[in-house]
């Protein structure tokens, strides 16, 4: 695909945007939660590795070599999965509160879909074979 490179890049400024968007809202509690900022429980800061994780395939789709491009695979494949997993931790019901789901906790997993589709879509010019 021809804009890949370009189209995972700005997935992964936006992912890295995302992690500051609200997440959940705990009524109880009368909190909001983030990325990088989860107040008094106990999830974290998720948005570190999600921000860790999306600077790395910055940089991966930007160097032109196929090893580069190899390793993008697995860096998203672990993006996606943490995504999946900070979507699953946070909006989860316990002891019988469910938080309330907000934009940010949408965002992130589809754009970590984004990237991993993207770095299955390198634009690699390969050399022409030699016949024989």
């Amino acid at each position: 695909m021809k804009y890949s490179q370009t189209i995972g890049i700005v997935a992964a400024l936006a992912l890295m945007g995302a992690c500051f968007l609200p997440w959940i809202h705990i009524p109880s509690l009368q909190e909001t939660y983030t990325g990088m900022y989860t107040g008094a429980t106990r999830f974290g800061r998720p948005g570190v590795m999600t921000i860790s994780l999306a600077a790395v395939s910055v940089l991966l789709f930007s160097i032109p070599r196929i090893w580069a491009k190899r390793t993008n695979v697995i860096i998203a494949a672990i993006g996606i999965s943490w995504a999946a997993r900070n979507f699953m931790l946070m909006t989860s019901c316990l002891m019988g509160e469910c938080p309330e789901k907000k934009s940010g906790i949408y965002v992130a997993p589809f754009l970590a879909a984004v990237i991993m589709l993207m770095t299955l879509l390198p634009k690699m010019v390969l050399p022409a074979q030699k016949k024989d």
